[in-house]
């Protein structure tokens, strides 16, 4: 993570990986003139807003890098969705 001086508030935070084969990348900020400061944004068009720092990395490094049971939900909530 690269935190940037103090006075400016913002901070930000990289993490390459990827979904289903094709590259992703997910950009970690903290913007504190909004009412949930920490987002991640993915260049698959993901988002999230958070409320605090806490859930920010893990978040964003699991959308990157999903687990097997992540890979399976995936998949059935495709072939669910398809019916």
């Amino acid at each position: 993570m690269k935190t940037l001086p103090e006075q400016s508030g913002l901070w930000v935070g990289t993490f390459h990986g990827n979904h289903n084969g094709h590259p992703a990348k997910v950009t970690a900020t903290r913007d504190d003139t909004r009412p949930e400061p920490y987002v991640w944004a993915c260049t698959c068009g993901a988002t999230r807003r958070l409320p605090t720092e806490d859930g920010v990395e893990r978040t964003a490094w699991r959308h990157t890098h999903p687990t097997f049971w992540d890979h399976l939900k995936q998949k059935a909530a495709r072939l669910l969705s398809t019916r």
